[in-house]
């Protein structure tokens, strides 16, 4: 006969803890059946799961008397065997990133669960600095209303002015391989046709049609036609004064080049106009660029567009051809976008994040971000502020 037992070990952390607790488990030939450790500045928490024959009595003295040996807290416990085996099928991610995560927030979101008899088994802090980014490792069962649940966590997003994303925990979560951005107020944080139009003029006529477009009012290829039909006779030249006034969302380079740096293929899919996102791929170094063509001739617009316009269905059929050519599953890619003409790319994606974004886009993309470096999607994937930084 045998006795599972739960050991726990606290204390200041050091060398040689971990080594000279399991020596005296491997002498007496004791099977460890799970082992968990964590640091939180320089506290040491550990926990194992051992079998216990009762021919090792003596085991539990000699670990009591290595602790002391070495100023370490160990307490333990007889546990039933037949604890619960966790499977990736039942486990979640909730990811919580503000200002900064108040303890109200905390308990609110945890009350929350406990409501839903969802068990938090792990959180971690994925910021450096004061606590506005933390990461929470939990389980359900099998016939909880996953539905209900994210409604209730989603009610503490304008009351913390907190941005909370619920994601199933599995290895599509981190294993990334495709990047996909919006240019116009995600990439860059300029509508660029209402740049343009400032140059004719005709500034205020195209903004009231591309804030009708953004959301959903009217059709994006109408909206399009009107607005570039607008721009008739604007001398090609001038795009470059708009092209110079170009400003990169905070956190979007720092984006672009830790996705480089994991191997990530980084496209940009825009209802704008080629004249900016294939001078941004040369900047960026971005792998694809698509966008609308205006027509010129004679060094002026025509106020026409060349070819098929890259619309909300297009730019979703556009996402799915690159993953398909590099061989990309669809749950291994990021599309970020904050128009309707993105929700069909958001929701093809495995990751479909609504930037800065309409009501209407933040209501049918998976996820929201408000007001943060772009750079913060990150943390949607587990990878800490510390990470990030070694990459850059």
């Amino acid at each position: 006969m045998y006795n599972t037992v739960l050991l726990s070990v606290t204390g200041k952390d050091k060398p040689g803890i971990t080594s000279s607790l399991t020596e005296i488990l491997s002498e007496s030939n004791i099977k460890i059946l799970d082992i968990e450790q964590v640091v939180i500045h320089d506290i040491l928490s550990l926990s194992l799961i051992i079998k216990l024959e009762k021919t090792n009595k003596d085991v539990l003295k000699d670990l009591l008397f290595k602790a002391k040996e070495i100023g370490i807290n160990l307490d333990f416990e007889v546990i039933e065997e037949n604890f619960i085996s966790r499977t990736s099928k039942n486990t979640y991610v909730i990811t919580c990133l503000g200002n900064e995560i108040s303890a109200l927030l905390i308990f609110e979101l945890s009350k929350i669960l406990s409501s839903f008899n969802v068990n938090i088994e792990k959180i971690y802090k994925l910021n450096e600095g004061i606590l506005n980014c933390l990461e929470m490792v939990v389980n359900t069962e099998n016939n909880i209303n996953l539905k209900l649940l994210k409604q209730e966590l989603l009610s503490l997003v304008n009351k913390h002015n907190t941005d909370i994303a619920f994601q199933k925990e599995n290895l599509y979560r981190k294993s990334k391989r495709l990047l996909v951005l919006d240019m116009d107020m995600t990439l860059i944080q300029i509508e660029v046709i209402d740049q343009i139009a400032s140059l004719c003029g005709k500034d205020k006529e195209v903004h009231e049609i591309t804030e009708l477009a953004m959301n959903g009012i009217i059709d994006f290829d109408t909206s399009l036609i009107k607005r570039v039909s607008l721009l008739e006779g604007l001398e090609e030249k001038k795009l470059e004064l708009v092209y110079k006034n170009i400003k990169y969302t905070e956190g979007a380079k720092e984006l672009i080049k830790i996705s480089k740096e994991l191997g990530y293929k980084v496209a940009v899919i825009s209802g704008g106009f080629t004249y900016f996102t294939e001078r941004i791929k040369k900047d960026l170094g971005l792998d694809y660029a698509y966008a609308n063509t205006l027509e010129i001739k004679n060094g002026k617009l025509t106020g026409e567009i060349k070819g098929q316009i890259i619309n909300a269905e297009k730019k979703a059929e556009i996402l799915c051809k690159i993953a398909k050519d590099n061989n990309i599953s669809l749950d291994q890619v990021i599309a970020v976008g904050d128009g309707a003409n993105d929700i069909p790319m958001l929701q093809k994606a495995g990751l479909g994040i609504a930037f800065n974004a309409k009501p209407k886009v933040k209501e049918k993309a998976k996820f929201s971000l408000s007001k943060r470096p772009l750079s913060t999607i990150f943390y949607l994937l587990g990878i800490n502020e510390k990470d990030m930084k070694n990459l850059l």
